[in-house]
């Protein structure tokens, strides 16, 4: 069964007054209902979470009980328990209420028609007996941050030392980028997310892998460079020494190359998933050099009077 956080979803501080929530639960009963959001199965059921937020918040009553609930067993939203866990196997209960709400079982067990009576379980009520029960470890939340790295990281692998925020401040930490990890990719760093409840192991740290923008385009296991040529060496062919991700090569220039065309270099791409490499493709672009001799001009406007 999971924990459910009415505050979050009206998007209310757990200090907010009877007007407050009821001003945020009518502006997100607006944008959500139905009449609304035709044949939207996703604004339904948010819906539906809003009105039972509010069934509970909205009543003076049932809002004390839900906040005793959540001091005495400190839930997060969204968090799984067993009921039995924590005694509440221990009180007789049967749901009567008439009809489908829509509502969680959250709200059925504690707030709905015969359901728990939470100040006979808190309070020792007449006729209740609790069992006692230890504190039920938790092991703490894993958080995900992004981190970026360059392609020549993920193409070789590394070491990286990252500094990360935590709720305990500012943190360094040492990681290793595995060779070939695409963007998107996880690393997992055990033990370095939130901490564990009642002796309870602490969470992980995921690390989700995007690459910074740069010279190199990865796109599938091949990845793009541009490189500059000069405008005789694309009309007449030749060599030219590139520097490429991971290492200098020399590269035979066809001729007659156009801007835009791009030469394949086989396996010198990105890891793949079954030990080789892809491509590397070398965009052209038909460039100028930064200074032209007299020399270069005069051959220039010979080829211009020839074109004439």
């Amino acid at each position: 069964m999971k924990y459910r956080d009415y505050y979050e979803i009206l998007g209310v501080s757990k200090n907010a007054t009877q007007e407050e929530i009821k001003k945020a639960y009518r502006k997100l009963a607006k944008a959500y209902h139905p009449d609304a959001n035709p044949g939207d199965k996703k604004a339904e059921e948010k819906f539906k979470e809003i009105s039972e937020a509010y069934e509970v918040l909205g009543n003076e009553e049932k809002r004390r009980q839900y906040d005793q609930l959540g001091s005495r067993l400190n839930f997060s939203d969204g968090f799984d328990f067993d009921p039995s866990q924590f005694g509440f196997d221990n009180i007789r209960y049967e749901f009567k209420t008439s009809g489908d709400t829509g509502f969680s079982d959250f709200f059925n067990l504690f707030f709905g028609d015969g359901g728990i009576n939470l100040d006979d379980f808190f309070g020792g009520g007449a006729g209740f007996s609790r069992r006692k029960t230890a504190p039920v470890m938790q092991r703490g939340q894993d958080k995900e941050v992004e981190i970026k790295i360059s392609l020549l990281d993920g193409l070789k692998g590394s070491e990286k030392l990252i500094a990360i925020e935590t709720p305990q401040g500012r943190k360094k930490l040492s990681i290793r980028i595995p060779k070939g990890i695409l963007p998107g990719g996880k690393i997992r760093l055990k033990g370095q997310g939130g901490k564990g409840i009642n002796g309870g192991p602490d969470g992980d740290l995921l690390l989700t892998v995007q690459f910074r923008e740069e010279e190199y385009t990865l796109k599938g296991y091949d990845i793009v460079q541009n490189i500059e040529i000069t405008p005789w060496l694309a009309a007449l062919g030749g060599e030219k020494k590139v520097n490429i991700p991971d290492g200098k090569i020399i590269v035979t220039v066809p001729s007659g190359i156009r801007s835009g065309e791009s030469i394949r270099i086989p396996g010198r791409g990105y890891p793949n998933n079954i030990g080789g490499r892809g491509d590397l493709y070398l965009k052209v672009t038909i460039n100028n050099p930064d200074i032209l001799s007299p020399k270069h001009l005069e051959l220039y406007k010979q080829l211009r009077d020839l074109e004439n």
